[in-house]
Order: structure tokens, then C-alpha cells, then sequence
């Protein structure tokens, strides 16, 4: 992570730390909000929480496949619309989203980098989740319930691409970003950037909490390494593509998957 100047005039504090609170007002820490009063709803169900699911990708409209076609392209500019915004706050300081690293300078490293710790971040996120359920810590998730359409597969890809660069981008490289400006030191900003990782999938239960504080964590040390965001949107982009896609060929076919 690169060297960031503190930001010493009061005033400009003030405005740093309004800036953080509105961007993610208006993304991911609703998001947060949203999915704890789901949490506390799948708690208080008559039901276990193992024995209920929870959806990633879902159908808007699964009788009408262009209706729901172009509901997903909506929600894919809707993903994309706060990573707009950090870029703009980010070139109105003189900077741009290569400041957190995301461009295309090193297309290869960060290719290849990403793809590592896919690998790792996935098969270790899949264990833990399979534990948490059995032990009743975790909603039973269906990562993918588009229909069969044949924009099925590219609409999943592109919503794992979306779902990459927006939390990359904002939960880490902004997010981090600003806080260095503030004078953070290193563990509480990580701390807040994991948190806030976790805090928007308890939809999903503790053990999607549990577990996306765990990656939030690698995550932040891995940005810190490497000063670049763009090996994290490539690895999240990588896990959420073989979730979804993974989901619809297995699902029905293999008995740990909810049908």
C-alpha cells in the first residue's frame, strides 16, 4: 500500500470522514443494515437456520427471461454506480482508482496473482461454510437461481465482475485509503474494512459473517503487500464466478447443495 499523507487540517478531517459515511450510506453499509434485520428475522423463524436459504443471484422475473435479462443489466449498473463515485472523489484530490491500484499496468502479475489466492481464499470460504451449516451457524446458500435462458452464464459472469470491483474498490482500496489520510494506524483500519465485508453478508448467517471478516483480513494485508486492488477484484471476480456458475451445474446433483 502506497505511503498516504495524514490530513492534518480539521476541516478537511471533517470532510474525509462525511465522505466515507455518505459513499457507503449509499452502497455497501446499507447493504450491512439490510442484511442484520435479515439476520435477526432468520433468527427469530420458527425454523433452524440451517433449514432455511438464502439467495445471491436470484431471477427478478423467471417466467419473462427478457424482463429478467434486463432487470439484471440494471442491477449490474447499479453495482458499478458507487465505484463511479469513488473515482470522481478520488480525481477531485488530484488522484484516480490507480491510486488503490486498480488499472491495467500489470495485467499479468495481477492475473495470476488473483487466481492464486482464488484458489485459496475459495477452497478454505467452502470449507467453513459447509461447517457452519452443519453445525446450524449458516443459512443453507443458493449462490445462483437464474433460469436456463442463454444469457444465463454471461449475466452470472458479469455479476461477478461487478460484485468485484465494487467491494475491492470501495470495502479496500477507498476505504483503506481514507483512513490512512485520517491517521488510522494499520490493524483498526483493517479491522473496520473486514467488518464491514462480514457485516453485508449475515444474510447468509454467522458463518458468511465469520468468514467474510476472515477474507476481508487477507484481503487487507494482501492490498497492503501489493498496493494494488486489482489481483483482489480479479480473485473475488474468480470465487463468485465458480460459485454462481458452479451452483446451477451442481445444484440438484450433489447432496450439500440446497436444490
Amino acid at each position: 500500500m502506497r505511503q498516504v499523507a495524514v490530513v492534518t487540517d480539521p476541516r478537511e478531517r471533517r470532510l474525509l470522514v462525511w465522505e466515507v459515511v455518505a459513499v457507503f450510506a449509499v452502497s455497501l453499509g446499507l447493504s450491512g443494515v439490510r442484511a442484520l434485520v435479515s439476520l435477526v428475522g432468520a433468527l427469530t423463524a420458527p425454523v433452524p437456520l440451517n433449514a432455511q436459504t438464502s439467495t445471491v443471484l436470484g431471477s427478478y422475473a423467471p417466467d419473462r427471461p427478457w424482463l429478467d435479462l434486463a432487470f439484471q443489466l440494471v442491477r449490474v449498473a447499479q453495482l458499478l454506480a458507487p465505484v463511479l463515485l469513488v473515482a470522481y472523489l478520488l480525481a477531485r484530490e488530484g488522484g484516480s482508482l490507480r491510486t488503490v491500484g486498480f488499472d491495467r499496468s500489470r495485467p499479468g502479475r495481477d492475473l495470476l496473482g488473483g487466481l492464486a489466492l482464488a484458489a485459496v481464499i475459495g477452497g478454505c470460504g467452502l470449507l467453513l461454510y459447509l461447517g457452519a451449516v452443519a453445525v446450524g451457524a449458516n443459512t443453507q446458500v443458493q449462490a445462483s437461481t437464474l433460469s436456463g435462458a442463454w444469457w444465463t452464464v454471461p449475466v452470472a459472469v458479469l455479476n461477478a465482475a461487478a460484485n468485484g470491483v465494487l467491494e475491492e474498490v470501495l470495502v479496500v482500496g477507498f476505504l483503506l485509503h481514507r483512513l490512512s489520510q485520517l491517521g488510522v494506524r494499520t490493524v483498526p483500519a483493517f479491522a473496520v474494512s473486514a467488518l464491514l465485508r462480514g457485516s453485508y453478508h449475515l444474510y447468509q448467517g454467522l458463518g458468511g459473517f465469520v468468514g467474510n471478516v476472515l477474507m476481508g483480513l487477507v484481503f487487507a494485508e494482501v492490498y497492503r503487500r501489493w498496493g494494488r486492488v486489482a489481483p483482489l477484484v480479479v480473485a473475488h471476480t474468480a470465487i463468485d464466478v465458480v460459485a454462481f456458475v458452479g451452483y446451477a451445474a451442481l445444484a440438484g446433483r450433489v447432496g450439500w447443495l440446497p436444490g
